[in-house]
This record gives structure tokens, sequence and C-alpha cells, in this order.
């Protein structure tokens, strides 16, 4: 007899896990140091030990009892929480309302990571890496929905006991569910989902849990009435296209339980991008700059870890109310200096200055793999000046892009555009296509290094 089939989907039933790794930088830090468990951690980017400076990547959830939270910046969380170095020689400062600080080490997590995906390919047919801490696995044909809970708590044990970090992982008959099912119970969280059961599993949620549904697009989605996922799947297709275009569609497909995606591994992305938002639109441009500094290094850093190059370097900044402007400019040829995606990046964000901000956002994109040498820029030069165009949207027209954080409180996993699988992303994002603002730069006469831009 055939497998039976879910309404909207195109395949036989799936069982699709998520699993998402519990504040990871965090725990990668505390595997490295057993003496912060259960203490209030702060994984900052762009932070050296004992500075003030950069932000925060994750922060453990003792230390968000604090108020800390990601994307905030390292000097505002050392407001709320101090170091605990520096509460021992403080007599004004207490101790136990201290915590410990320490800076991104990607390499060490890159390495933690891989030992969890090793145990994930053991265990699933299918996986496909969706960032550094979460995957999602097609486990159709190794276990049944009688035994798939066992499986995923053995799955639990073994990368707990053998890697030493936690992860809480959701099941499903879809993708967009099981991402939802991950989170539901954090941290150390498991919940299975089973076949005909999803509808009433959206219902009750916040409409901002639903796969693809941010901040931002569930603020819009209040202003309809629309609060909770069983609003978004009763809601009119019609109401919603209007409002968000084709996505509107989409985002009720997967509050109703409708998700024909299958788990399928990536390839290389298009474009790499890190976006950061502020807790209110600001017009301080120390602090627009400041955040968009670290994001540049962030991408950067990721580009160079993957080994890629990039030859068009932009910028994204959301203002009041929902606008999505993007800026970019293209190289001669695919680069890595990270020195000038801060350089271009900061140069692009001058256009907003003076303006309220709420978001903003950095990518790298027209990306090489290969490994042949960088571009030789000698003979690129000329005498025009590079003219830039701009590309700008609403989100009643657009998907708009709300959250930079992954679901466990993260930042560092966003991105620009929806995910097609062939660029790096997450829910909630806007999906910007080719760059309409991309300009191209000619070199000055004599300039034969990007250094030197």
């Amino acid at each position: 007899m055939d497998a039976a089939r879910l309404p909207g989907t195109s395949g036989p039933e799936q069982i699709v896990a998520h699993v998402d790794m519990d504040c990871f930088y965090a725990a990668c830090e505390q595997r490295r140091e057993p003496a912060l468990r259960n203490e209030p951690l702060v994984v900052g980017m762009g932070y050296e030990n004992g500075a003030t400076h950069g932000a925060v990547a994750t922060a453990s959830y003792e230390a968000r009892a604090y108020g800390v939270e990601s994307a905030m910046a390292i000097s505002e969380a050392l407001e709320r929480l101090p170091r605990k170095v520096e509460a021992v020689a403080d007599p004004d400062l207490t101790v136990e309302d201290a915590g410990f600080y320490r800076p991104v080490d990607m390499d060490f997590y890159e390495s933690v990571a891989a030992d969890v995906r090793e145990i994930l390919h053991t265990e699933a047919d299918v996986v496909r890496e969706v960032s550094i801490d979460e995957a999602y696995l097609d486990v159709t044909e190794r276990v049944s929905w009688k035994t798939v809970r066992s499986w995923a708590q053995d799955l639990k044990d073994t990368i707990e006991s053998a890697v030493g970090v936690v992860a809480s992982v959701g099941v499903a008959p879809t993708m967009s569910a099981a991402k939802v099912a991950s989170d539901r119970d954090k941290p150390d969280g498991l919940v299975v989902v089973e076949p005909g059961a999803v509808r009433e599993f959206f219902d009750d949620l916040p409409v901002e849990d639903v796969h693809g549904v941010g901040p931002v697009t569930a603020r819009e989605l209040a202003a309809l009435d629309i609060e909770t996922a069983g609003d978004l799947a009763a809601a009119d297709p019609e109401l919603l296209a209007e409002h968000f275009g084709e996505r509107g569609r989409e985002i009720r497909r997967y509050a109703r339980g409708e998700d024909e995606r299958s788990v399928t591994p990536k390839g290389d992305p298009k474009s790499l991008s890190r976006e950061s938002a502020f807790t209110d639109a600001t017009t301080d441009i120390e602090a627009k700059c400041r955040q968009v500094r670290t994001l540049a290094d962030a991408v950067a850093d990721r580009a160079e870890r993957k080994g890629a190059r990039y030859q068009t370097i932009g910028i994204k900044v959301v203002t009041p109310p929902f606008d999505v402007n993007t800026r970019a400019r293209s190289l001669p040829g695919p680069v890595e200096e990270p020195e000038l995606v801060r350089r271009i990046a900061l140069d692009l964000l001058g256009e907003f200055a003076d303006d309220p901000v709420r978001k903003v956002g950095v990518r790298v994109s027209n990306l090489d793999f290969s490994a042949g040498e960088q571009a030789n820029l000698d003979g690129f030069g000329g005498d025009n000046g590079s003219e830039e165009a701009s590309g700008s949207s609403r989100t009643s027209s657009t998907p708009a892009a709300a959250d930079e954080l992954d679901d466990d409180g993260q930042v560092g996993l966003g991105t620009f555009v929806a995910n097609d699988g062939d660029t790096e992303a997450v829910e909630d994002t806007a999906g910007e296509g080719t760059d309409a603002s991309e300009t191209h730069i000619s070199l000055p006469p004599g300039q034969t290094t990007l250094a030197e831009f």
C-alpha cells in the first residue's frame, strides 16, 4: 500500500528531524572550560578580553536572566552583567551578579560542529546543514513514527556524551514543523509532532513561531488581527498576498502544516551575510557604524573559513516603518580582502548617516570557491568615478527581513535573502534576488591593490 500523503505535500509522508544546538558558542566555551557551566557567560563578536567594544554573539541562559541579549553592544552588556574579575576587585559590585566574557573563536566552534555533523551523517541518510549549529535530517528510511522518539533521544544523548554539547530536536512530517518543534521546549528539548497533529500543534502558537515569520512580519500581521498560527492558518490567502506577496501564501501554508519541501543537501552558497537589529530605530551614527564594522568582520571571517572569494560587497538598511534599502558595489574580480569589506560597507552606510535605522546588514556575493589565485587588478583602473544606484522596498510588497538571530537567540546566522538552496539563509529574510543596487568599481590610475581602496 502506498505511504499516506499529507495535505499540501507532493510526496509520501516523510519523517524530518531538526537538530538545533543550544547556545552553541557558549556551550563550546563551557566544554573547553567546564568551570563556566551554569555560570553567566557572554560570547562577543569583535570582542577582546578586557575590552568594551564588540557585540554579543550569544549569551548563556544564566546571562540572559540579567537582560543580556544577542546583538547587544558589549558595553551595554557590561552595564547589566559586569565581568567577574572586575567584581572581585570592586567593592561596589557583587561577585554573584557578575559573569564571564569570552571572544568568538570560530575555528574551535567549527571543530566542535564537525564532531556533531559526523554523528548526524551517521544517524541519517540525508542531512541538510543549515548553519554551524543546526541541520535537517530525513530519517524516513531509518525509523517509524512508533520509534522516532526513542531514536531522537538516543541522538541527543550521543551528541552530549560524545561531543559535550546539548541539542534540542524537533521531529515532524515537514521541515517547517520540525524547525518549530525543535524550538518549542528549549533548552535540551525533544518534541515530536506526528502526522495529523501538525495543524493542532500550530493552532495556539504565537504567529512569530511559524517558520518564515519574524518580529517585523509578526507586527504587520498583528495589525491585521492575526496573532496566532491558528489565525494565520484561517486567514484569507488573498489578503495575505495583498500585504506580503507570494510569501504571505507561503507562511499561511506553513501555519496549516503544509510544506512541500524535502530535505536536500546544500551546495555552495551564492552569498554570505550577517544582519543585526537595534532594539529601537536609532539615528546614532556611532552605533550604526559599530554594528556594521562588527557584521563586516563576521562576514569576511565566514568567507575565509569557507574558502570563498567575493566580487560584490553590499549592505542592507531597514528604516521606519519597514523600508528595506540595499546598496552594493562590484569589484573587477573576486577577492579576499576583509578590510575592504569593512571600508565599502561603512562607505555605503554613509548615505543613511542621519536616518533612523531599525536594522543593518552586510553581504558579500558573486562568490568564487575555486582554488585559483586572487584576481590581479592591474589594468582595471579607470578615470571614471563609480556612480551608485539604489534599491529599496516596502515590506507590504517585499518579504521584509526581521530578525538576525537564530531561534536560540544566537547572532550571526541570518542572511539577506530567502533560502533558495544556494544562499545561506534563515526565515523572515528579504528575497531581493539580484542586486539591483550594484555598482561597479573602477580603480583609480596607478592603484593596483585593493588594500589601497
